[in-house]
């Protein structure tokens, strides 16, 4: 007890004492890690795939959009209860944290059995629905069959390491996830060429990996090695924790299920034009998916940062952390963007092999990318201040704007106007157009520390 004691307050320590330059890039670090291994794997799995032809990389691209599915079974509390968890702590009430933690966990894992259950039984509507063509739906089926096995598991992981971070656990995080990542890539060529079980292997090394994981992530939970206790007797979907948990949470839910529209939308439409369109945008995502790694993972250090402070009334730290974040977002972002437009053809080529016109699009899709990626970044800030000081509103309207309210508009008319390029350029015009509603966003949080400081400076 003692022990867990000078844990919890060395934790404070470091929260609200600690430089904002050391605090936030120390709880970043290990989930940029993790979330890197992590997209290198997803790549890996397209990769490996590729080599069986530009059809199976169009299966593994609409599945991508099964991936989502299953996200939105856990981010939806995961990010909600890592915003409460964070101020839970940082007003000292570890007991409810705790108990928010386990009400997260076994409502992630019932949502992800529900998803294991109804998925395997319409398996061949569910792929078509979400825009497997007909040249591509036996390999989707094959791929969707044991990452659905693995549905409950990854939903849970979810929560897992949003809650470890919230607690300031982020190297846990990072072991677990980054751990069953490499685990995948060394079992994709056993499980696909060595076992000669061709896209159904790539699907079982994903499933693998994700139980892996689920484990490692488990394990300082069960063995009370972790700050907050995870146990059926902690479940209590009471209705403050599950109003406080939906309510910022939902912004992920809504920007998960407005993301899966979109991906269905396009692939739909981008299918209807050749799979050479649909896998080449599929795989840009997953090279575009580095910077936006980094992105989320900085983010990820940042807002736990700004909850806990908030919770601990030190609104001067919260407003640094802010301004801190914003500034190495910008330049980050900014030389990732010129590093992989220099490169965007060599990379494109390691998928497309001898399909120009796969290639060809593809490459304009990292390149228009490459040119929002900046907005992109900051905006991903805001929308972190928000999670991690409680403004639902905000979190929801800026996390739905990516792949949602500026992405679906421009959809169809950029397709019917441009075709393929059209299709190309709708993500990258989508975070442009994003800034709109960030800036008022983003003013009105800024108003919204500066207050709270006067207020306290006021009373004391």
């Amino acid at each position: 007890m003692a022990k867990h004691a000078q844990s919890q307050e060395a934790r404070r320590t470091m929260m609200l004492n600690e430089p904002i330059s050391r605090v936030i890039p120390k709880m970043a670090v290990p989930t940029i890690v993790a979330f890197l291994i992590n997209s290198i794997y997803s790549l890996a799995d397209t990769y490996f795939v590729s080599n069986l032809g530009t059809n199976a990389t169009a299966a593994v691209s609409v599945n991508a959009s099964l991936d989502q599915l299953i996200m939105m079974c856990g981010s939806m509390v995961a990010m909600g209860a890592n915003s409460y968890i964070a101020r839970l702590l940082g007003q000292g009430d570890e007991k409810k944290a705790s108990q928010v933690l386990s009400t997260a966990f076994f409502i992630a894992m019932s949502l992800g059995t529900l998803l294991l259950i109804f998925g395997s039984i319409f398996m061949t509507p569910m792929v078509r629905l979400l825009g497997a063509t007909p040249t591509c739906e036996a390999y989707s089926i094959d791929y969707a069959t044991y990452v659905l096995l693995a549905a409950p598991f990854m939903a849970a992981n979810f929560v897992m390491n949003q809650c470890l971070r919230s607690e300031g656990s982020a190297t846990l995080s990072m072991v677990g996830m980054g751990f069953g990542g490499i685990l995948n890539i060394v079992l994709d060529p056993i499980f696909i060429f060595g076992l000669n079980m061709g896209v159904a292997g790539a699907s079982l090394a994903t499933a693998i990996s994700k139980w892996v994981s689920f484990s490692i992530l488990i394990f300082p939970y069960i063995t009370k090695r972790s700050l907050l206790h995870l146990s059926i007797k902690n479940f209590r979907p009471t209705k403050d924790i599950v109003t406080k948990v939906v309510s910022v949470g939902s912004s992920s839910l809504f920007r998960n299920g407005l993301s899966v529209v979109s991906a269905i939308l396009l692939n739909r439409i981008a299918g209807g034009i050749s799979d050479s369109v649909l896998a080449a945008v599929g795989v840009t995502n997953k090279i575009m998916m580095f910077p936006f790694c980094i992105i989320l993972g900085f983010g990820n250090g940042f807002q736990p940062v700004a909850g806990f402070n908030w919770g601990a009334k030190r609104y001067d730290r919260v407003q640094e952390s802010y301004k801190f974040s914003s500034r190495v977002s910008l330049i980050g972002s900014t030389i990732m963007a010129v590093a992989i437009a220099l490169f965007c053809d060599q990379l494109i080529v390691l998928f497309a092999g001898t399909d120009d016109y796969m290639r060809r699009i593809g490459g304009f899709c990292i390149l228009v990318q490459c040119v929002a990626l900046p907005i992109h970044a900051w905006v991903a800030m805001v929308n972190m201040l928000c999670v991690g000081l409680g403004n639902a509103k905000g979190a929801f309207w800026l996390s739905t704007a990516r792949q949602g309210t500026c992405f679906i508009p421009l959809l169809f008319p950029l397709a019917w106007a441009f075709g393929e390029y059209g299709i190309a350029s709708v993500q990258a015009l989508a975070d442009v157009l994003s800034i709109a509603l960030a800036i008022p966003i983003a003013v009105t949080m800024t108003k919204k520390i500066k207050k709270a400081q006067q207020d306290l400076l006021a009373q004391s």
